[in-house]
C-alpha cells in the first residue's frame, strides 16, 4: 500500500481542524488503513501536545509511543501565537528537517500520517517560510476546513487560490458546521462552497463535520 501524508489546514484559527483531523484519522482506520496523526508545532501549551491528545480522544484510542517521544509533535511552545514567534521567544528555532525526519519515521509504522498544522496556510513557521510553503514543497495533499461562519467564503477561496498558485493538490474540504452559524447564512455557505468544490476542483472530496459528531 503507498504511504500518503496528507496535510491538514483551516481558513482561521480555531476553525476545527483538530476535531477533523481526529475523525479523518478514525474514517481511514475504519477502512482499513495504517494511519497516524501529527501536529507541525504546538503553541500555547507544554507536554503533549493538546491537539494530538484531541486526535486520540477521537480516534478512540490511547497515546502512542510515537506521542510520547515527540514524533508525533517535534516542537510544543507554551507561549500562545504563531510558531515562528513562539520559537523566537523561546530562543528555539524551527528546523523543518527534524519535522521531516519524525513524518518519515512515522510513515515506517504507518500507511498514512495526517499531518495537521497551526492556524491557515500562510501562518509562518519562520521570518522567510510559510506553512503553505512546507506543504507545497513536499507536496502534501491539502485537506481544508472551513465553516458556515460570516466570511467563511471569501477565505475559503482565498486559500483554495493560494493553493493552486503553489501547485498544491486539494484532497478534501471539510465543512464544519459547529459551532452552529446563522441559519440563512450557514445553509447558503455550504451550499455555495460544495458546488464551487465541484466545478473548480472536481477531484477534491467534501465532507461535513455536524454538530453531534463534533459535540
Amino acid at each position: 500500500m503507498q504511504k500518503q501524508v496528507y496535510f491538514v489546514s483551516g481558513i482561521d484559527t480555531g476553525i476545527g481542524k483538530s476535531i477533523a483531523t481526529g475523525l479523518y484519522a478514525k474514517e481511514l482506520a475504519d477502512a482499513g488503513r495504517r494511519v497516524t496523526t501529527q501536529k507541525i508545532v504546538q503553541t500555547g501549551c507544554q507536554g503533549v501536545a493538546e491537539d494530538i491528545q484531541t486526535h486520540r480522544r477521537l480516534q478512540g484510542i490511547g497515546l502512542t509511543e510515537h506521542d510520547r517521544n515527540g514524533s508525533t509533535c517535534p516542537y510544543v511552545f507554551a507561549y500562545p501565537c504563531s510558531p515562528h514567534l513562539a520559537a523566537e521567544q523561546e530562543q528555539r528555532p524551527i528546523s523543518l528537517e527534524v519535522i521531516d525526519k519524525a513524518t518519515h519515521s512515522l510513515l515506517q509504522s504507518y500507511d498514512t500520517v495526517l499531518l495537521e498544522g497551526a492556524g491557515g496556510l500562510m501562518v509562518p513557521l519562520n521570518r522567510e517560510q510559510t506553512l503553505l510553503d512546507f506543504a507545497a514543497k513536499r507536496g502534501y495533499p491539502l485537506v481544508l476546513v472551513t465553516s458556515g461562519r460570516l466570511g467563511s467564503i471569501n477565505h475559503t477561496l482565498l486559500s483554495l487560490a493560494a493553493a493552486r498558485h503553489a501547485g498544491l493538490p486539494v484532497r478534501r474540504l471539510v465543512y464544519n458546521r459547529y459551532p452552529a452559524a446563522d441559519p440563512v447564512i450557514g445553509a447558503e455557505t455550504e451550499r455555495y462552497l460544495r458546488d464551487y468544490l465541484q466545478r473548480h476542483f472536481p477531484e477534491a472530496e467534501w465532507a461535513v463535520l455536524a454538530e453531534a459528531i463534533v459535540d
